[in-house]
């Protein structure tokens, strides 16, 4: 089979998320190029709304301007790399201000990442290094999935969700729409963690955790609601899914080569 030609992905952010992003690009067109494929993207340039980065450099990546710019480009994909526990729906609130269809959004997958035949992502999600999609992983739309991440048999990841770097899920966790969790938390087979809440990093989560609430310690326990930004998005009350169920993603998912095979190239 022929290689698709190289296409334009340009990255929407330039904060630390985008930048990794960015860097998963480089490294699956290097991998691409060392099996003697051709890369399946270019990577354009960063958008974001600071003017103070307009016309600079991100780690060798040129800022083109404001995250309009995708209307410019109407041939690129794009992949939005927005987020922090301070803000974790700033992503959703982009997304859906740029109302782009969802065969714009590349689905990125680190060349160290392994996914199975069985698991699939949507669009505009990232799955950085090394994380691990283990057997029949359903993972949504702009999803963030951090290094060293494992995700386990019948697991569901909802849109908008970001899962922090060594987050380690048991079997049949779901994980709602626009949740956060954090840094090296442990979630216990069959939980379910509630949309737009947030877990703190380290947390050991034994039980559910609610919608729009924040959760810490080991065992996790409740500290308080969740900010404002993410207890709007529940507000919004849409999609109506059950606490964790991934939407399925509108057109062929991202899917593994293989069994625990390594991915050398992003995929759209």
């Amino acid at each position: 089979m022929t290689a698709p030609a190289t296409g334009d992905l340009l990255v929407v952010g330039a904060g630390g998320f985008a930048r990794e992003t960015a860097q998963a690009v480089r490294d699956a067109a290097a991998a691409d190029l060392a099996a003697g494929r051709t890369p399946r993207w270019r990577l354009a340039g960063h958008l974001d709304d600071d003017p103070a980065l307009h016309g600079t450099d991100v780690d060798g990546t040129p800022v083109l301007g404001g995250c309009d710019l995708v209307h410019g480009h109407p041939d690129a994909q794009v992949v939005v790399c927005a987020g922090s526990p301070r803000d974790q729906a700033v992503r959703a609130r982009l997304v859906r201000r740029l109302a782009l269809p969802d065969s714009r959004y590349a689905t990125v997958v680190h060349p160290t990442a392994a996914v199975s035949a069985s698991s699939a992502a949507g669009p505009g999600t990232v799955l950085l290094a090394h994380c691990v999609l283990t057997a029949a992983v359903r993972v949504g739309a702009h999803v963030a999935v951090m290094p060293h991440t494992v995700l386990t048999h019948d697991d569901t990841v909802a849109d908008f969700a970001t899962l922090a770097s060594g987050v380690r899920l048991g079997g049949g966790v779901r994980i709602g729409r626009g949740a956060y969790v954090g840094a090296g938390a442990l979630v216990r087979e069959h939980t379910a963690v509630g949309a737009w809440s947030l877990t703190g990093m380290g947390s050991t989560v034994l039980g559910d955790v609610p919608p729009g609430e924040v959760w810490a310690g080991s065992p996790a326990r409740r500290l308080r609601d969740a900010g404002p930004p993410a207890l709007a998005e529940l507000r919004r009350g849409e999609p109506r899914h059950a606490p964790g169920e991934a939407s399925p993603p509108p057109h062929a998912p991202h899917t593994g080569r293989g069994p625990q095979t390594p991915m050398g190239s992003t995929h759209a």
